[in-house]
């Protein structure tokens, strides 16, 4: 028999960056617990397993743009109704083949590559907050979950990019990506305060490095400073994120749960 305080059967999730290593492994998570999840991102192809589509829907959709989210929404609520659960999880960052100029020093950091990551990772999620914590927020109840990172609340431990600077790579893990990341830690306190009587809970997931294939001389220098001894597997997100979406959570708003192996605890 499922506990009901985690019960999330019948139930309908949006979750952006749906395609990605952790959406997808989230909307698999979510549709198992028998959720109807509605997956919006640019990708087509995902990083995981899917879900049959009885269960699931794949919508192309820019999450920085007002009017598709708008669209999608609609198509969400003809077919499911309003949304229960809204997970934030699209994100981008400097790739490992980006140029020099966007991962070398700070002071030359060129504006763009600042301004496309805070687009995605910013107004991303404020976008589809907007549109669909409305609707949650029209209908009385809902839940929030914003994936941030670690570097959202600390600074990178830029000795781990040690191994590349040695190779003659002028690397530096970049500043977008934790000023966005630290951005949603506020914007939830913000929503959480502001949706509180409405019914719609906001919450951030601040989850640690999840291992992707990273070169092993990354890999050793993570786990030497971890005090698990070891980058986190996706799969250790989910529970953190059922927790935010059942009623097990139904007092907790504003919070940012940290999933990070003690990272922070140092």
């Amino acid at each position: 028999m499922s506990d009901p305080l985690f019960d999330l059967a019948g139930k309908v999730a949006v979750v952006t960056g749906g395609m990605g290593q952790l959406g997808a492994a989230l909307v698999a998570a979510l549709a198992e617990r028998g959720m109807r999840v509605a997956v919006l991102d640019v990708a087509t192809a995902p990083q995981g397993d899917v879900p049959p589509e009885t269960t699931t829907i794949a919508l192309s959709c820019d999450v920085t743009d007002r009017g598709a989210v708008v669209k999608a929404l609609e198509r969400i609520e003809a077919d499911w109704g309003t949304p229960h659960l809204l997970v934030n999880a699209a994100g981008i960052d400097a790739p490992p083949d980006a140029p020099a100029s966007e991962v070398g020093p700070f002071e030359e950091v060129p504006l763009e590559a600042l301004e496309r990551v805070l687009d995605v990772n910013v107004l991303g999620v404020v976008v589809p907050c907007q549109v669909i914590g409305g609707a949650m927020a029209r209908a009385g109840r809902g839940s929030i979950v914003n994936v941030g990172s670690i570097y959202g609340i600390l600074s990178p431990d830029q000795s781990l990019y040690d191994f590349r600077r040695e190779a003659g790579e002028e690397f530096f893990k970049p500043v977008a990506y934790a000023v966005s990341k630290s951005a949603l830690v506020n914007l939830t306190r913000y929503l959480a305060t502001y949706w509180g009587r409405s019914g719609v809970r906001v919450n951030t997931l601040t989850p640690h490095g999840i291992e992707n294939g990273q070169p092993s001389p990354f890999v050793e220098a993570f786990a030497a400073r971890s005090p698990l001894g070891r980058l986190m597997d996706v799969s250790e997100a989910v529970g953190a994120v059922i927790f935010l979406a059942s009623d097990a959570s139904s007092y907790v708003t504003g919070a940012n749960l940290v999933v990070d192996g003690g990272w922070s605890a140092w």
